[in-house]
């Protein structure tokens, strides 16, 4: 069997460890080294290997297909589609599962286990079930993955450092070597600094505790724009009814103003239009204003009347004022996570570059608290949830009516591509 690795890659692979901890940035090339791990393990006759993902639909999406193109020459029968089991000719099988039902687990005695994106899983699927199957046959471990915050996962790597017969791995996208440098340069600029120091830097961040806005600052957010009547303008709001928020905005160059907040307290849809009818009013001189609208997708189940929807409300509004306002709608069929908006949010305030793509007026001073102010939410052991502290009725709606906008128009990067890797036969 020939196997190609780069340098890193081949630092774990020649571990003599029993238990390895592989703490990489992404498209570094973990799986990959995973698969070929497992095919190494499975070329000694009689073994019976593992990889196991976060969930059964993630371990056979990213596993099956390409464990089945490395064993092809060697099955001593078509892989079982059902099982996710291969069989080889020399009487090894290597199997992929999922985590997300790890009781399941129980039963068979393993040589080597893979456990890919650790941070994912319940730790208890190593503890009270995997680990115990490695003990008859003294069976090795390779785990697997990016952080996500300081979990079990960074306290496995932490306490692997000072264990017996176990071996730690850190490193970054860039050396895995499949990510061109001027990709990584680029999402310095789309991503805010822990969240590119976490994805790409494989540091552990505490993404969420604490103050959800860390980014903001008033020395660097803070900026009084005026309107520019060569530009559009932008609302998005919150339905949140008491208060009912909303933000009007503008952008040039790729940097947001903040004009104004739109607060009411104990308010409706149709008050929020006639607010912003009336702030607009100084800015209307004579030509249609154009404006996009955004907010939040579930206005289109939400009713504050008895027969309408939040989102027909407004669509009614501007369509009794056609003469006044050019309007689009970027409304998405369904709100980003919560964790990925707030993440959007910060990133413009300030990116791994430095760079400050949010300015907001002094005048908005809901907004400015809101950003200085939510925090994550924890449970009663003082654990992070990944939600927003919403104990304070007055807090976490403006920001969130800007969360809408920024995750609509400035998204973060989906997954950049790795280069092909080589063959393993």
């Amino acid at each position: 069997m020939k196997i190609i690795l780069k340098h890193p890659q081949w630092d774990v692979f020649d571990s003599e460890q029993r238990f390895q901890v592989l703490v990489a940035g992404r498209r570094f090339g973990k799986t990959y080294l995973a698969l070929v791990e497992l095919c190494q393990a499975a070329s000694v006759r009689g073994r019976l290997v593992w990889y196991v993902g976060p969930t059964y639909k993630q371990a056979k999406r990213i596993a099956w297909k390409p464990l089945k193109e490395m064993t092809r020459p060697y099955w001593a029968a078509k892989p079982n589609e059902t099982d996710l089991r291969i069989e080889l000719i020399w009487g090894s099988t290597i199997c992929v599962r999922g985590a997300d039902n790890y009781e399941s687990l129980r039963g068979d005695g393993l040589d080597f286990l893979v456990l890919d994106e650790y941070a994912s899983m319940a730790p208890e699927a190593w503890t009270e079930v995997l680990r115990p199957a490695l003990a008859d046959k003294q069976g090795r471990a390779l785990f697997i993955g990016t952080p996500h915050g300081r979990n079990h996962f960074f306290d496995l790597y932490e306490a692997a450092q000072e264990r017996p017969n176990w071996a730690t791995f850190q490193y970054t996208t860039e050396q895995g070597g499949n990510v061109p440098s001027e990709e990584l340069e680029s999402a310095t600029h789309e991503m805010d600094e822990r969240t590119y120091r976490q994805e790409f830097e494989a540091r552990f961040e505490t993404l969420g505790v604490g103050r959800a806005y860390y980014a903001f600052d008033r020395i660097h957010n803070v900026k009084n724009y005026r309107f520019n009547p060569q530009l559009g303008l932008r609302w998005s709001l919150d339905f949140n009814m008491n208060p009912l928020c909303s933000v009007l905005t503008q952008v040039s160059h790729g940097v947001v103003a903040v004009l104004e907040e739109l607060i009411l307290p104990d308010s409706n849809t149709l008050a929020a239009c006639e607010e912003f009818l009336s702030r607009t009013e100084k800015w209307n001189a004579g030509s249609l204003l154009h404006v996009q609208v955004y907010g939040d997708s579930t206005g289109e189940q939400r009713h504050t009347s008895a027969s309408r929807t939040d989102w027909q409300i407004v669509k009614e509004f501007f369509g009794r004022y056609r003469d006044r306002f050019n309007v689009t709608y970027r409304v998405p069929s369904t709100n980003p996570m919560v964790k990925d908006r707030v993440n959007c949010v910060n990133a413009m305030l300030r990116n791994h570059a430095g760079q400050h793509r949010v300015m907001i007026h002094e005048h908005c001073k809901h907004l400015i608290r809101d950003l200085e102010q939510v925090c994550w939410k924890t449970d009663p052991h003082g654990n992070s949830l990944v939600e927003l502290d919403k104990s304070d009725p007055m807090r976490s709606h403006v920001s969130d009516a800007l969360g809408y906008y920024i995750a609509r128009e400035f998204p973060m990067r989906p997954q950049m591509g790795e280069r092909s890797g080589p063959a393993i036969f």
